[in-house]
């Protein structure tokens, strides 16, 4: 019988897929650190400058109230639950897309396993450049093209905002690309399928409370918006900063810092 010994510490290869492989921790990756990571870029890609101004752009065309009558103080009380409603519909189905993009992120880790020293080197200069993209210390061209998509008729109903949820997670990459891109970085290092979602889910948590948060209440994002606007470019910077640092971790295998292993 041949004995195998393995170093306290040391990161094992992944489990093959339906293997049962006793040295994997099915919790690898789902932190406290992790988790807040994943909720922090949700949150920087609502106020990344090409979703936050579009906020009531968007209530009005899932609710299809104008935004008049959205900011107007006789109908606001009357439209709340209705721009309630139709946000948890629209964050229900970009939710539902990106914690698909986490299990499959786990699965692609899974299949590439034997180079995931390559991919995490790769994937770290990548988030660096997101970085650097971000702080708009350069430009990168293939991220500036316009790829959202657009419905031209709404499907009606709450159904129908969950449609167009889901075309808002597939069509605006130039928005959400970077944070939801180092996200997944992080998903393909775990250890399972439900982690990799676990991330994606509380990265969609960061994007949709901000989002539903302002949607019922139009006015008080509208007033706060005015006062974040002359903060934009710091919020650029530190989002920038968090990337570069992550790809930074990234390289040098120091994702410990992270998920543990």
């Amino acid at each position: 019988m041949k004995i195998i010994s393995v170093r306290p510490g040391s990161r094992l290869g992944r489990t093959p897929l339906g293997g049962k492989g006793n040295s994997v921790d099915h919790n690898q990756g789902l932190t406290a650190a992790t988790l807040f990571f994943s909720l922090l870029m949700g949150l920087t890609s609502f106020v990344s400058p090409c979703i936050l101004p579009l906020v009531p752009s968007y209530v009005s065309y899932i609710t299809g109230i104008s935004y008049d009558e959205l900011v107007g103080p006789e109908s606001r009380r009357k439209n709340m639950k209705i721009s309630l409603l139709h946000s948890l519909a629209f964050v229900a189905g970009f939710t539902l897309i990106f914690v698909l993009l986490g299990a499959t992120a786990f699965l692609a880790g899974s299949i590439l396993s034997q180079h995931l020293d390559d991919i995490r080197i790769v994937g770290g200069v990548f988030v660096i450049l997101m970085g650097i993209f971000v702080m708009d210390v350069v430009n990168i061209p293939f991220l500036q093209r316009e790829v959202r998509m657009h419905i031209k008729t709404r499907p009606s109903g709450y159904l129908g905002t969950l449609v167009v949820g889901m075309v808002f997670a597939a069509g605006w990459t130039p928005c959400t690309g970077p944070f939801l891109g180092s996200v997944l970085t992080l998903a393909m290092e775990t250890n399972t399928a439900g982690t990799g979602m676990a991330l994606l889910a509380f990265y969609s948590l960061g994007l949709g409370i901000p989002f539903i948060l302002s949607a019922v209440a139009i006015s008080a994002f509208l007033s706060s918006f005015s006062r974040l606007k002359k903060h934009l470019k710091a919020v650029k910077i530190t989002s920038g900063v968090i990337l570069i640092i992550m790809g930074v971790l990234l390289i040098t295998d120091k994702l410990t810092v992270l998920i543990p292993r």
